[in-house]
């Protein structure tokens, strides 16, 4: 796994990506993929994570805030 992630930061790094941006999407997919994993159930999730459900819930909703100006210009709604 080292190897791959090692290949990965390369990539990043030449394409220069952030780190903050890169910590932020990782977080974000690794988020993602639990959700999935555990069917969507915040508590489980949050338990798979090692993080409060009230923690894992205030970026969930962050995540999806920052989604909804993208889906609204997409429709042609954003003005």
């Amino acid at each position: 796994m080292r190897t791959r992630l090692e290949n990965l930061i390369d990539e990043m790094l030449e394409g220069g990506i952030l780190l903050a941006e890169a910590s932020a999407e990782f977080e974000k997919l690794y988020i993602k993929k639990a959700f999935l994993r555990n069917q969507g159930h915040l508590s489980k999730t949050a338990r798979t994570l090692g993080i409060h459900r009230n923690t894992l819930s205030k970026r969930v909703t962050a995540y999806q805030r920052a989604e909804k100006p993208l889906v609204r210009a997409a429709r042609g709604g954003a003005r």
